[in-house]
C-alpha cells in the first residue's frame, strides 16, 4: 500500500494508516488474486472511503475490503437435478 499511503498520507493520522494498511493485507492476502493491481485497488479504494467516512477501526476497514472483494466473486449457480 505504499503507493496508496503516499496519496492520502496527510488526510489521516498514524493509527488510521497503520489501520488502513493492515486491513488492506488482511483482504488481500485471502483473495487468490489479491495481489493483482486491480483488486489491490479497488481495495484500497473501499478502505480510503470508509476511512474518509469516519470509520477508522482496523475491523471497519477490513469489512470495507471484504465487501468489496465478495462483490468482485463471480456468481455460481446451483444446477437442478
Amino acid at each position: 500500500m505504499t503507493g496508496e499511503v503516499r496519496m492520502i498520507d496527510g488526510s489521516f493520522d498514524r493509527r488510521t494508516l497503520a489501520n488502513m494498511e493492515v486491513a488492506l493485507e488482511r483482504v488481500c492476502g485471502k483473495t487468490p488474486s489479491g495481489e493483482t493491481h486491480e483488486v489491490r485497488k479497488r481495495v484500497a479504494e473501499a478502505i480510503v472511503r470508509c476511512a474518509r467516512s469516519g470509520k477508522t477501526t482496523l475491523g471497519a476497514l477490513t469489512e470495507a475490503g471484504k465487501r468489496v472483494r465478495v462483490a468482485d466473486r463471480p456468481q455460481t449457480h446451483a444446477k437442478s437435478a
